[in-house]
């Protein structure tokens, strides 16, 4: 209730100062913002919205948890920190300030965003439309500093790098952009919100990057494996000496002096310079020199001319000898391939049929229903027989020769055995076959026969029947 005109008046003129911003995640550049806000507004009120926009690239914190920890993290300042989801744009908070009775409004806002909020507020200011309505006597709008701590890759201090450091799991580079007041476990807390938000998952162990000054070019450039190889002629700088290196270590390298090895840091060695081009005799005669196997090669043509030489043998004899073993050489190989080739069939076989237990790494298979009942010796006996018959002739007899343990085998008969008995019996004589064929004709023939007479009877029946009607 107002007690006098003049405090009408002067609540009539009462001015409101505001400022508007993502803050996510909030950082010491957005701190220097409130304080210069509070720092402007002097006496006056003095308020702070936060946009609602969220999502995985440059709003990770939800709205509530955001105003949540702008508040603890900047508590002086907490009570002009608004929560109202209703406000979610600049012309939003000015139209619920016009409501609350302000006549005069300041938003604060960095220097890069002056002319557009100033240019945006003026606009709708007394007009009625989606974001509400304000109509207020002055309409100003002031510089928070030269930078807007949410601006995309300013120098200093910014959302962006906070984001950056929480994406790259740098917890040391994302807790410098914090104020000091914050602790550790809320520090890690917001890293882990930050990177939730950004799709990624909690981390309980931070990298702490440190970067280390350069001790020596040299040593960087040996670290990369830029300077030396292994085979590389160097000279030592102290001896003059030039030798090969034979190792390569962590930071030091190890050189062949005539047959000596030596230890050398890699400031204390230089690779030989040649003065004559690649490609010239000298380069040609340095590096057969330097190739494995070139003086042998030589060796060898001196070895094989005087050969030839002492036994009389031309080329045309050496080539005959080589077309030769090229020719055992293919042999081999194809006689090589056929027996793979067996050896695989036999695995097949062995895997389609049970081995026996006792001779089943004899070449070949070895069907266990073969050796059923049988010692060893004679598994052993009837496996060599099996592989000397198969490799006779048909008409040989000596092919059907019975193999040890078949005299005293107890065979099982073949179904077609068992039916062929079945229809003929034990004996198979040409007599017996032949009354067999007799008898069955005879039984047909009687079959025909009473079929006839029933007929014929038949007949008779039908025709009696007739004459007595």
């Amino acid at each position: 209730m107002h007690t006098s005109f003049k405090q009408f008046l002067v609540e009539e003129e009462k001015t409101v100062y505001f400022t508007f911003g993502r803050m996510n995640p909030p950082t010491i550049g957005h701190g220097k913002v409130l304080e210069t806000l509070a720092k402007k507004a002097g006496k006056n009120p003095y308020r702070v919205f936060l946009s609602q926009s969220t999502d995985p690239k440059k709003n990770p914190l939800p709205y509530a948890d955001k105003v949540k920890a702008v508040r603890k993290m900047f508590p002086r300042h907490a009570r002009s920190i608004m929560l109202n989801k209703k406000i979610r744009n600049a012309m939003e908070a000015a139209s619920a300030l016009y409501d609350e009775g302000y006549k005069n409004v300041v938003m604060v806002v960095g220097s890069d965003r002056l002319n557009e909020f100033g240019t945006l507020l003026k606009k709708y200011n007394g007009k009625d439309a989606r974001h509400g309505f304000y109509n207020f006597k002055n309409i100003n709008v002031v510089s928070a500093g030269e930078r807007d701590p949410d601006s995309e890759g300013a120098a200093g201090m910014s959302a962006t790098k906070m984001r950056d450091a929480a994406k790259e799991n740098d917890f040391t580079a994302f807790s410098q952009g914090l104020p000091k007041t914050v602790s550790n476990p809320d520090a890690k807390k917001m890293f882990n919100a930050v990177r939730n938000g950004m799709g990624l998952k909690e981390e309980n162990e931070f990298k702490r990057h440190i970067q280390l000054e350069t001790v020596s070019e040299i040593r960087e450039a040996f670290v990369r494996g830029e300077l030396f190889e292994v085979g590389q002629e160097v000279i030592i700088e102290k001896t003059d000496q030039v030798g090969e290196i034979e190792i390569i270590g962590s930071n030091y390298v190890i050189v062949n002096v005539n047959g000596e090895r030596t230890r050398q840091w890699p400031e204390s060695v230089q690779v030989v310079e040649y003065k004559y081009d690649y490609g010239t005799d000298k380069s040609v005669k340095h590096m057969k020199k330097k190739t494995p196997g070139q003086n042998e090669g030589k060796a060898r043509d001196r070895l094989v001319k005087m050969v030839d030489k002492a036994s009389g043998r031309t080329m045309a004899d050496r080539q005959r000898d080589a077309a030769k073993a090229t020719a055992n050489r293919k042999r081999a190989e194809r006689d090589l391939a056929k027996f793979r080739s067996g050896m695989k069939e036999d695995d097949e076989r062995k895997k389609s049929s049970p081995q026996d237990a006792d001779i089943k790494d004899r070449p070949g298979t070895q069907p266990k229903a073969y050796h059923s009942g049988l010692s060893k010796a004679q598994k052993i006996s009837r496996d060599r027989q099996f592989k000397r018959q198969s490799k006779m002739d048909d008409d040989n007899p000596a092919a059907y020769k019975p193999a040890a343990g078949d005299k005293t085998a107890k065979t099982k008969p073949s179904k077609h055995t068992k039916k062929f008995k079945d229809m003929y019996g034990e004996e198979n004589s040409a007599e017996k076959l032949a009354k067999m064929r007799i008898q069955r004709q005879k039984e047909v023939n009687a079959r025909k026969y009473d079929r006839m007479m029933d007929r014929a009877r038949t007949k008779d029946t039908n025709k009696k029947n007739r004459e007595t009607k």
